[in-house]
């Protein structure tokens, strides 16, 4: 599964963007997909994810409100809406994939097989 994300750049406090994650030569279905962030010299954090099927959703308890993540089937690609954003969520920010995830582990890093190459955030204060 090879994924890509894109639509990252740069924002002022306050604004919005939209990031989407697709695959090529395969769907989401079967998968979880989360997206997770990466600031300079800080771990790579958990953002959101969806389970495809089902499209149950789950975040991180401090960026619920602020951030939507939601799939599109006609374009295959889940999206992560980000609205308000915060000098703070600058970060490259990757989407993955995995088809085995527990619930659990659903926020755990180590638990997605497959990553994209990440798109950057920038939002200034």
């Amino acid at each position: 599964v090879q994924l890509q994300a894109f639509g990252g750049g740069y924002v002022q406090a306050g604004g919005s963007l939209r990031l989407s994650c697709t695959t090529s030569g395969s769907t989401f279905r079967g998968y979880t997909v989360g997206w997770f962030r990466q600031a300079p010299g800080r771990e790579r954090e958990f953002v959101a994810g969806i389970m495809w099927n089902s499209r149950i959703t789950f975040y991180a308890d401090l960026l619920k409100g602020r951030f939507t993540i939601s799939r599109d089937n006609a374009k295959n690609t889940v999206d992560l809406q980000m609205d308000n954003l915060k000098p703070e969520d600058t970060a490259v920010y990757y989407c993955a994939a995995g088809d085995t995830i527990i619930n659990s582990s659903r926020r755990n890093r180590d638990a997605y097989k497959y990553w994209g190459q990440g798109t950057l955030v920038t939002v200034s204060s």
